[in-house]
Order: structure tokens, then C-alpha cells, then sequence
């Protein structure tokens, strides 16, 4: 469908879940925040993240506004964005939830500077806010890159067409 424009001039609006199922074409990682409070830790799923700069070393990805951990993270001004692995839907299901101890029965160890870093993910990311942006009914997050490592023996987990999933080469 072509961005059609009403007889004012003004561009229609876009129906949402024709927006969500087209871009859900476009398969995406999963990844879940995290970060050590006073309190314990806290994180949550975030499918919205990407790589955005070398030098400086930045990052980006985009909480709903509606998520009631992104402010605490931002407070902590420092996290960890932790790649999942194939297999790890659990997690990504149980980090998206309100309002259940999201850590319970997940283990973890903490990276170089201090936050959560799950058990058997692909990759993690430390990282320290840099800057937030509007993004809608999302924040458009750039935070830089403290510390990073990864297991590139294991596979990460896709979102693809409102499911988990893997793509294997003869699905290409």
C-alpha cells in the first residue's frame, strides 16, 4: 500500500496492525535489559535494539514508553543488554512480563561493571546512557558501549512474524 494522502493534504494514518504485521516480516533479536539495584535486579525484553556506532562506541534500542523498568534503568544510568540465545523464549516471555520477580529461577553473573549478565546468552552489551529521544509510543534510547563479549558457538534468538524462531540456511 502506497502512503496515500488525504483530500487536505495531510498524510492518512498508517492502520497499526497493518504497520506491525508488514513489519513483521523483518526478523529482529531479542534481547532483555538489565541491572542490579539496591533492591536486586531488574530487567526487561526489549526486541527494539541495534548497533549504531564504532567510534564512539554506541548502541541504540527503544522502550515503550508504557514500560515501567526503562525509568529505573535510566536512573541507574548504567545496564546491560544481554543478547538471547536460541531456546531462551522462556526468558524473553518471563522479562516481558509486569509485576512477577522476573529473575526467579534465571541465573546470572554480574559483568565488569556490575549489572546482570544472563546465563547462556549469545552476547551482552554494558552499556551507560548517552542520550534519549521521542520515538512515539517509544523512547529512542544511544547509550555507549562500556564493555562487551559474546559466544559465538551459540545461535541467537529471532522474532519473526509474531514468534520465536531460528532461520536455517535452506529456509533462506
Amino acid at each position: 500500500m502506497m502512503d496515500q494522502v488525504a483530500p487536505d493534504g495531510a498524510p492518512q494514518i498508517v492502520d497499526p496492525r497493518l504497520m506491525r504485521e508488514v513489519l513483521g516480516h523483518f526478523p529482529s533479536g531479542v534481547t532483555v535489559l538489565t541491572a542490579d539495584t539496591a533492591d536486586g535486579p531488574i530487567g526487561f525484553t526489549c526486541q527494539s535494539f541495534s548497533s549504531l556506532s564504532l567510534d564512539p562506541p554506541l548502541i541504540a534500542f527503544a522502550p515503550a514508553r508504557t514500560s515501567r523498568t526503562w525509568p529505573q534503568l535510566r536512573e541507574i544510568g548504567r545496564f546491560c543488554v544481554n543478547v538471547l540465545a536460541e531456546g531462551q523464549d522462556a526468558v524473553s516471555q518471563n522479562f516481558a512480563r509486569s509485576g512477577t520477580d522476573k529473575f526467579d529461577g534465571v541465573p546470572w553473573t554480574a559483568s565488569p561493571h556490575g549489572s546482570p549478565v544472563l546465563d547462556d546468552v549469545v552476547a551482552w552489551i554494558d552499556g551507560e546512557l548517552w542520550a534519549e529521544y521521542d520515538g512515539g509510543d517509544h523512547t529512542i534510547v544511544v547509550a555507549r558501549v562500556l564493555d562487551l563479549g559474546s559466544h559465538p558457538d551459540r545461535r541467537p534468538l529471532l522474532f519473526h512474524r509474531g514468534s520465536y524462531g531460528l532461520l536455517h540456511r535452506d529456509d533462506a
